[in-house]
C-alpha cells in the first residue's frame, strides 16, 4: 500500500544477475532485506540503475512477477515502466498493476526527444490509463527533453501523479516547486555534481530517489529524511559531507557501473553488468574500496571485501 506521501530514501535498485546472465531472484531477496533493515522508504526496480534498457521484454515481465513475491508492508515496490511510445508505456504499467505493483516510474523515452508539450501529454495519457500511482522522472542528462517547473506543476495536478524526481542542477526550479506546495512528493537524484540534495531538503523537499542507497542505505535514509527540526538539518548536512567521497565515486562512471562493481566486491548480490557495459578496472575499483575502508562502511554493515577470484 502506497503511503499518502512518499518521503525519505527511495532507492533505485540494481538488477543482480547469476553467472549465466539470468536474473538472480534470490539476490533480489537479499537486497530487499538489506533495504528493509536499514531505513529505506521505497524501492524502484528497473530504473536506469537496474539496467532496464538492457533487459528483454520477457525479463522485465518476469522481474516484476518474481520480485513481487518478496513484497512486505515495509516498502512500496515501484517499477520502471517507460516505453518508447505512449501505448508501450501504458501496456507496461498495466502489466505491473496486474502483478500487484504499488506504482510505476516513467521517464520521457530516450532518443525520441519530444517537445515539452508532447512530454506532458505523454505523462498525462499514462496517468489517465493507470490504476496505480505514477512517478515522473525529469532526467535530461539521459533523455535530452527537460521539463520546466511550470510543466511539472501541471502534471502535479493529476491525482494519479504522486512523485517527481528531479535530475537537473537547477536550484531555482526546486525553489519554484517547493514554494508552490504542489501535492506531489518532490525528490531529487543523489548525484553530488548536480548538487540538489541539500538545497531540496532545506527548501522542504520530501527526500531523494537515489542509487547510493544500494551500498549505504542507512546514510541515505538520514540524508533523505524531511527536515522537521534543527537536528534533522544537522544530520543531513553532516552525513552528506561525510559520504561525499563515496557519492562522487558512485557517479565517476556511467550508472550503475561503479555502484554495481563496488557491491560485487563487498559480497552483495550483483553479478556482472550487461554488455556493452563492463565493470570497473582494478585501479578504479580500488579507489572505491579505499573510500569504503576510510568511511568504515564494510564494518558498519557487516560486509567484507571479496577476493578477486570469488
Amino acid at each position: 500500500m502506497v503511503p499518502e506521501k512518499i518521503q525519505g530514501s527511495f532507492v533505485a535498485l540494481i538488477t543482480p544477475f547469476n553467472r549465466d546472465g539470468s536474473i538472480d531472484f534470490e539476490g533480489f531477496r537479499t537486497l530487499l532485506q538489506f533495504q528493509e533493515e536499514n531505513g529505506t522508504s521505497a524501492v524502484l526496480f528497473m530504473g536506469s540503475t537496474g539496467e532496464t534498457s538492457l533487459l528483454s521484454v520477457e525479463e522485465r515481465r518476469d522481474l516484476i512477477t518474481g520480485t513481487m513475491k518478496f513484497r512486505t508492508d515495509a516498502m512500496p515496490f515501484f517499477y520502471g515502466c517507460t516505453g518508447n511510445s505512449t501505448e508501450a508505456a501504458i501496456e507496461n504499467v498495466r502489466h505491473a498493476a496486474a502483478e500487484g505493483a504499488d506504482g510505476a516510474i516513467i521517464a520521457v523515452p530516450s532518443y525520441i526527444c519530444p517537445s515539452e508539450e508532447d512530454s506532458v501529454r505523454y505523462f498525462l495519457d499514462i496517468a489517465d490509463a493507470s490504476t496505480i500511482p505514477i512517478g515522473i522522472y525529469n532526467n535530461p542528462p539521459r533523455v535530452k527533453t527537460d521539463l520546466s517547473a511550470q510543466a511539472i506543476l501541471r502534471l502535479a495536478e493529476h491525482p494519479n501523479i504522486v512523485v517527481n524526481k528531479e535530475s537537473t542542477a537547477r536550484v531555482a526550479q526546486i525553489s519554484h516547486l517547493c514554494a508552490a506546495k504542489a501535492d506531489i512528493s518532490l525528490m531529487c537524484c543523489d548525484s553530488p555534481s548536480l548538487g540538489l540534495v541539500v538545497p531540496l531538503m532545506a527548501l522542504g523537499g520530501d527526500g531523494t530517489a537515489n542509487m547510493s542507497g544500494n551500498v549505504i542505505p542507512r546514510e541515505m535514509a538520514a540524508i533523505s529524511k524531511p527536515w522537521k527540526d534543527h537536528d534533522d538539518a544537522i544530520q543531513c548536512r553532516e552525513t552528506w559531507l561525510r559520504m561525499l567521497p563515496l557519492l562522487h565515486f558512485n557517479y565517476s562512471e556511467t550508472n550503475p557501473v561503479p555502484v554495481k562493481s563496488l557491491m560485487r566486491a563487498l559480497g552483495l548480490p550483483a553479478g556482472d553488468l550487461r554488455r556493452p557495459l563492463s565493470p570497473l578496472d582494478d585501479v578504479a575499483l580500488g579507489r572505491g574500496l579505499d573510500i569504503v575502508r576510510e568511511l568504515g562502511i564494510a564494518d558498519a554493515y557487516g560486509l567484507r571485501v571479496k577476493a578477486a577470484a570469488e
